[in-house]
């Protein structure tokens, strides 16, 4: 038994025996106690006050001399208000720390039989991974790596849209105005060729439509439609969706080719693989620089008839329901929603055609109790109706489906350099805390003696660790900006602060040899010693809280704690030349199980160590 859950059963059995006041265990809350307070663990008495009719003081005391009694570790207790704060002995965090230092993957969970899945990144195949991209990336690799640690087994996918009218852009724009330039024709990256086209199509449909507003036509259409006291450009600029697919040229050259798709069409179909997969070729680089990597990728193209299929079974059984016009809609106003189309009239998919049959295919072939979807909380709505529509078709997994929805991310400055114009590319993004990394480090001049092959590597983890924690220690739900200079501070709550503590320990070990076996049981720990002994205990907790919250943010703000909790105990005690032998020996297993712990953190954030800095 924890001692934390043994003083939850001596509360208990005090409010019991003292005030015949019977509560359950498990209801008593117990918190880790604030900084201004003495103290390490708080319990909360106000749930008992009214029950007991006593004042605070009297219960805290009570309890609080019921616990020194019977928990041997509680060296002694205070009162302030409503909050019973208990003290530990030294000798109970000694043993804590000899303990937790023998444990070779302290922190992991006992494997559980649960399976989860987590699908992130999910792009385009039209355009490169933008900044948006990375952080459903970086929230998706991480949650994967916390939910391993918590003992579940877990599989990583990523859904490819791989089809629709955004990829028929591309592949239009390229065959009328790409006179059959490659990747290698050009010396571009695949996926970056591609998003030139895609943003090629798009100056062609505007250029197109700009002429058109000028028509007879044109006016005609606004004088008939627009609303009391619109402006024609009011009117122009909310129109242009309706235009591509009523009025346009090359809109009905993509119509027909996403058409053609559908039907099989040899010609559409061998331009369709041929630049989809220049784009699997970047995305996969971008992929590799991240360190990030999938257990499978499906595709949009080989599960949306799967949808279809799905779609005719809830046709049957009365689930969806046909418009006059052949499109297939349910309802959701019974749940709080509304009516949305799941099967257009010309028998095309919609996103949540292929989401119906990706979620089946899944299910299928993983048994995964959990299905996690880390995507922005711009499709929050396009969720909440898949969830409910698996509901409502009988699916034995729709239960454990869940949105991990996260925020938008910007930058000051609105955008880096971008080839697209427009985009934060994911590609440059990394480029840039790359050499935010090398320009600091060369400042500082630390690696100047290592070859360059070793700088680089350096530099890369900075630079990544910093990317990677700036992001992820910002809970997911709040919208963010990312600053690239202020992630590679080695002195603010980033990763490089983090990663400089590792460094330091590991250049107190790179010359020692084994950490002797001294007795430690009458040694008195320094209060700096005492905070991080007390931190190193809460990891495993941290874990599960991540786990269940869906939120590595808390791990993130663990391991920056933990930092600077040791660079404050580097400052303020000796270690080498401690004062005894014992001490020295208890810093030194200290320090080690603290980088442990900081690399094991850190690692569950996607981030690697460096050797130095």
């Amino acid at each position: 038994m924890d001692i934390l859950t043994k003083i939850q059963e001596e509360v208990a059995k005090s409010l019991l025996v003292h005030y015949e006041c019977d509560v359950d265990s498990d209801t008593v809350l117990i918190n880790q106690t604030k900084a201004d307070f003495e103290g390490d663990y708080t319990v909360v008495l106000f749930p008992y006050i009214k029950k007991v009719k006593r004042s605070p003081d009297e219960l805290g005391n009570t309890i609080g001399t019921h616990l020194k009694e019977s928990v041997a570790d509680i060296s002694d207790f205070n009162i302030v208000k409503g909050f019973l704060n208990v003290s530990f002995s030294d000798q109970y965090l000694v043993k804590q720390l000899d303990s937790i230092s023998q444990i070779e993957n302290y922190g992991d969970f006992p494997k559980r039989s649960e399976k989860v899945m987590v699908e992130f990144s999910s792009p385009n195949t039209n355009k490169p991974l933008h900044l948006g991209h990375i952080r459903t990336i970086l929230l998706g690799w991480s949650m994967s790596k916390i939910y391993e640690k918590a003992g579940y087994d877990v599989f990583k996918t990523c859904i490819a849209n791989d089809r629709g009218i955004a990829i028929c852009k591309s592949m239009t724009s390229w065959k009328n105005y790409g006179n059959g330039e490659t990747p290698e024709s050009s010396g571009i990256k695949g996926d970056f060729l591609v998003g030139k086209y895609y943003v090629e199509f798009d100056k062609h449909l505007t250029k197109e439509y700009q002429e058109w507003q000028a028509s007879e036509s044109a006016s005609n259409l606004f004088k008939s439609k627009a609303k009391d006291e619109q402006t024609e450009e009011a009117f122009f600029k909310a129109y242009k969706n309706t235009y591509f697919n009523e009025h346009s040229a090359i809109g009905k050259q993509v119509k027909e080719m996403l058409l053609k798709w559908e039907d099989g069409d040899e010609e559409t179909k061998a331009l369709w693989s041929q630049m989809n997969n220049w784009v699997y070729d970047g995305h996969n680089a971008t992929y590799a620089n991240l360190g990030v990597s999938f257990d499978k990728i499906y595709y949009e193209s080989e599960t949306y008839l799967k949808g279809k299929d799905v779609i005719l079974e809830g046709l049957k059984d009365n689930t969806f329901y046909k418009e006059k016009d052949g499109s297939i809609w349910v309802d959701l106003e019974d749940v709080g929603l509304d009516k949305k189309i799941i099967l257009r009239s010309d028998g095309t998919s919609v996103y949540l055609t292929q989401d119906l049959g990706t979620a089946d295919i899944r299910y299928a072939e993983q048994a995964a109790e959990k299905m996690v979807y880390v995507v922005g909380d711009e499709q929050d709505y396009h969720f909440k109706v898949l969830f409910e529509i698996m509901k409502k078709l009988g699916r034995s997994y729709a239960n454990g489906l869940y949105h991990l929805s996260y925020g938008m991310i910007d930058l000051p400055t609105g955008k880096m350099k971008s080839r697209e114009g427009t985009v934060v590319d994911a590609d440059d993004l990394v480029e840039e805390v790359i050499e935010e990394a090398r320009k600091g480090a060369k400042e500082r001049g630390e690696v100047s003696q290592l070859d360059k092959d070793a700088q680089d590597e350096i530099f890369r983890r900075i630079g990544l660790g910093a990317l990677k924690f700036y992001i992820l220690k910002v809970n997911p739900k709040k919208r963010m900006m990312f600053n690239p200079q202020e992630s590679v501070d080695m002195q603010g709550q980033t990763g490089p602060y983090i990663q400089n503590a590792f460094v330091r320990i590991s250049s107190i070990f790179r010359k020692l040899g084994d950490i002797p076996e001294l007795d430690f049981s009458a040694y008195a720990l320094e209060p700096a010693e005492k905070e991080l002994v007390k931190s190193l205990l809460q990891y495993p907790q941290v874990i599960e809280q991540a786990a269940n919250n869906y939120d590595p943010s808390l791990v993130a703000s663990f391991s920056y704690v933990l930092a600077k909790q040791f660079h404050k105990m580097y400052h303020d005690v000796r270690i080498l030349s401690a004062e005894t032998e014992v001490a020295k020996v208890f810093r030194l297993r200290l320090c080690k199980t603290v980088g442990n712990v900081l690399e094991s953190s850190l690692n569950l954030l996607g981030i690697e160590m460096p050797e130095r800095m």
